[in-house]
């Protein structure tokens, strides 16, 4: 390796083993006219949903045993390990701190950003198909990387890494069902939740190469409200897009719009959620089966019906639900299948979830 990308990879805190790849030209289109709209608020008094803090400590799951996630409060919903992640990744790679998870109906993405990268991360595309096929265990697809037999060099092909590249924080990856394409946030941060600018910066990602191939970048402004951004993104299956944030610690505001590869649009939604469901805003979904919206925190997720967002909004305390689980896990990604089912990320030993039913 030489002495250039020797630095780069000890900057990135990747093995000096591990080649980092050329960094391509990846155009950048300058939206010059705002990108956001905002109108009159009002609140919305959801007291179905419930704030739940983060806990003081993380819990671990089993590290190489299978994990559960029961239903505490609210809507009933439970989940049971579908993979423990690789541990150690491809050639020892770093494959911690897992970010975002989003599926397209065949793959699984997982963003996986180490505390130590500095807005860097990479992207891997795990083949549920290929894996299903294979029959794997949750512990077969953790251990994919450890030895060299017939077994797991099956279940390597099924796994598809990409290289490092800017991500900031890494929360955001989704697939637009519409337009078959994969977005997200380019967020840099300088500190935990302190973004590095006031633009806003989405990137189009190749579900191929694993890495951007567009980025647009935009101002999220109108009159005296500024962002400079989202953390979390989601699609319905209209290709609308809609992300949220934490206004006040208890409250929650929604956006929705449009992304192209010429220009990014959203607005501020009519409506003030007077509670949001917990401390830490981690993710967001959409659910195509019941075409509902997900608000994640950790151990607390609320939902609702993503139609009740149309023009000024209509929505109601009794169109909410909201459930609390008992893991004290760390909830990095929500995701669905088209049927509905639902697939969750944590963090601290990385595994994926899969729920045990369609309809929550």
């Amino acid at each position: 390796m030489g002495l250039a990308l020797l630095i780069l990879g000890l900057f990135l805190g990747i093995n000096a083993g591990v080649d980092v790849p050329a960094k391509a030209a990846v155009k950048v289109d300058h939206q010059t006219t705002p990108a956001l709209t905002v109108g009159k608020l009002r609140k919305v008094n959801d007291h179905a949903v419930h704030y739940v803090k983060m806990p003081k400590t993380y819990a671990h799951g089993h590290l190489h045993s299978p994990n559960q996630i029961r239903w505490a409060k609210g809507a009933k919903m439970n989940f049971k390990t579908t993979y423990l992640l690789p541990y150690p990744g491809y050639k020892n790679q770093a494959w911690g701190n897992p970010q975002s998870l989003t599926t397209d109906g065949r793959y699984f993405y997982v963003i996986y950003c180490p505390t130590n990268w500095r807005n860097h991360g990479r992207v891997v595309r795990y083949d549920a198909r290929k894996l299903n096929q294979l029959g794997v265990t949750p512990l077969e697809v953790q251990m994919a990387y450890t030895q060299t037999n017939e077994r797991e060099l099956a279940i390597r092909r099924a796994i598809k890494v990409g290289p490092a590249f800017t991500t900031g924080h890494g929360q955001s990856l989704a697939y637009d069902w519409k337009h078959k394409r994969l977005y997200m946030w380019i967020d840099k941060e300088s500190a935990p939740r302190v973004p590095m600018n006031q633009f806003g910066y989405i990137a189009q990602i190749s579900g191929r190469s694993l890495t951007p191939i567009h980025k647009i970048r935009f101002k999220l402004k109108s009159g005296h409200v500024s962002k400079p951004g989202g953390h979390v993104l989601t699609f319905d299956r209209y290709g609308n897009a809609f992300f949220w944030t934490k206004p006040t610690v208890h409250t929650a505001l929604i956006y929705k719009g449009t992304i192209s590869r010429k220009k990014v649009h959203f607005r501020m939604t009519n409506q003030l959620l007077t509670r949001n469901p917990g401390t830490r805003l981690q993710s967001m979904a959409y659910n195509p089966h019941n075409q509902r919206l997900y608000l994640v925190a950790d151990d607390s997720v609320a939902s609702f019906p993503a139609k009740s967002l149309v023009g000024k909004g209509h929505l109601k305390n009794r169109q909410f639900k909201w459930t609390q689980f008992a893991s004290k896990r760390e909830f990095e990604g929500l995701t669905f299948t088209k049927n509905g089912t639902p697939y969750l990320l944590t963090n601290h030993h990385p595994e994926l979830f899969s729920g045990d039913r369609n309809w929550w």
